[in-house]
């Protein structure tokens, strides 16, 4: 563990990186390098749930915009510790504590066997998910999740549920291999399932 990165700065947020897993194989994600080309963000073993905590505690947070779940894994690997965490910084009463955000695949309900979209409900500020497809062909092409077409249901579920639950949900795409009119297709979708749309820029 040691040498890990487990908060990090990003545009103004305080980013939290807790797991190497995801249950997606994305062709634009990066995690195919080489371990050492990603540098301490691949993590030679999980934090414990406590020894994030502390790390989150341990910052002057009045700089940060946002506290961001977002590593090279996927966040919802690790939902119960997530949640032990939000809860432990709410309790803190800090007055320098900033909304506090999710990026996932949205997937969490198949990776823990259960709908946990209620429990975003007063623990996370806004989530966003990774939509990368308006129809399921195109999804399955670009995310490759490892249970199949039942990733595509299970996010689109996510979303839903999270609308909600949270205050802010928004879903966005790369834009890798996107034409004019898939992008407007995944924003009408957004749009449908009570989501903002946004889109990331692609960093191949």
């Amino acid at each position: 563990m040691k040498g890990d990165i487990i908060t990090y700065d990003y545009y103004g947020s305080l980013y939290i990186n807790m797991t190497n897993r995801c249950d997606c194989h994305c062709v634009f994600c990066i995690r195919d390098q080489d371990a050492s080309a990603l540098g301490g963000l691949w993590l030679q073993e999980e934090p414990t749930k406590e020894a994030v905590l502390e790390e989150i505690l341990a910052h002057d947070l009045t700089p940060y915009a946002e506290i961001v779940f977002c590593g090279y894994g996927e966040p919802t690997c690790r939902a119960d510790d997530l949640f032990w965490i939000c809860d432990q910084l709410h309790a803190a009463g800090r007055a320098d504590l900033p909304p506090i955000r999710l990026n996932t695949n949205g997937h969490g309900g198949l990776i823990n066997h259960r709908d946990i979209t209620p429990e975003l409900a007063g623990r996370l500020d806004a989530v966003s998910v990774s939509l990368n497809g308006s129809d399921q062909e195109e999804y399955l092409r670009l995310t490759r999740p490892g249970a199949g077409e039942k990733g595509w249901q299970a996010m689109l579920d996510f979303v839903r549920g999270a609308a909600q639950s949270v205050p802010k949900v928004m879903v966005s795409i790369v834009d890798y291999d996107k034409s004019p009119q898939e992008i407007e297709a995944c924003r009408k979708l957004a749009e449908d399932l009570g989501a903002i749309f946004r889109v990331r820029p692609f960093a191949g």
